[in-house]
């Protein structure tokens, strides 16, 4: 018996399907890479850069936090265990394994870690001869996102995580990334150090990476009792103009209880002033994104 003609476009149905995604599909683009830096301790990095990127992954976005402190807060935060770390940032900057074998994922959908191990604090040391010390990160980097279409294991959003001082690491994150994003506590001191940090991000511009910009300022750990931390935020958004985000970072002791339970807040509260001030500012700096690809 002869097969009916009216069946036959069906049989050709995947065929016609295949080429239909191809051709709507979203073209691989390289993801933004952003390094959340202060050559000063205790402003909020690493807080900053695991709830970041737990809000972005919240939110729709695939992200990589790359964990460059030696101490490896980020990592110990994001509950991955020190004996699970077997392959390590550091063994991606002295060349001895691709990126993408130190990412793990996390216990949030979208968030995957590469992270980091005491054996970072003796890089500079290892490779402070090299000429490409300064673009370690960067080659590191370069290979993410290079199908022809996006695929499931793209990234949209690469968050650096930086020691608390201006070494060979900082440097190259400043390297590697298209903007620098900077945690700011509210206290006294807060605009000299800043005034340091923006000295060296010219400096990378000038000698490594002409591209490099200041994505924005945020401030944290803000007391609203406190006279000083409202002196401190009028001083640096008459200082920084609009780089300084408009979300503000309250001092939430869920925000510091979280870390020992190996999850960001947002996992940890959701509902605390802490993870809802992080979701605005994922939502802030998606925004300031699409205002700066349209200019």
């Amino acid at each position: 018996m002869s097969q009916s003609p009216d069946l036959q476009p069906d049989a050709a149905a995947p065929d016609s399907q295949v080429v239909d995604l191809a051709a709507h599909a979203e073209p691989a683009k390289p993801p933004r890479v952003l390094a959340i830096a202060n050559q000063k301790g205790g402003v909020g990095k690493t807080t900053t850069a695991i709830n970041l990127g737990t809000a972005l992954a919240a939110i729709g976005e695939r992200v990589l936090i790359i964990d460059l402190d030696p101490q490896g807060n980020a990592s110990t935060g994001l509950g991955i265990d020190r004996r699970n770390r077997r392959c390590s940032t550091y063994d991606v900057l002295i060349g001895d394994a691709p990126l993408r074998d130190a990412v793990v994922a996390t216990a949030v959908p979208r968030l995957s870690l590469a992270p980091s191990t005491m054996d970072l604090s003796g890089l500079e040391l290892e490779i402070g001869q090299a000429r490409d010390r300064a673009y370690r990160l960067r080659s590191a980097t370069a290979p993410l996102n290079t199908g022809k279409f996006v695929g499931v294991n793209d990234f949209s959003y690469v968050l650096v995580d930086c020691p608390p001082s201006l070494n060979l690491l900082t440097v190259n994150a400043m390297a590697a990334a298209q903007a620098i994003l900077v945690p700011l506590q509210c206290e006294f001191f807060a605009l000299e150090g800043l005034s340091q940090l923006l000295k060296t991000v010219e400096q990378v511009k000038t000698t490594l990476n002409p591209d490099l910009s200041i994505h924005g300022i945020v401030l944290t750990m803000f007391d609203a009792r406190n006279n000083l931390s409202n002196q401190v935020v009028a001083d640096v958004r008459e200082f920084m103009g609009r780089k300084v985000y408009d979300t503000i970072i309250p001092r939430n002791v869920r925000v510091s209880e979280a870390p020992s339970y190996g999850k960001p807040v947002l996992v940890y509260d959701l509902k605390c002033v802490g993870s809802e001030a992080y979701l605005r500012l994922a939502t802030e700096i998606i925004q300031r994104e699409k205002e700066l690809r349209a200019n």
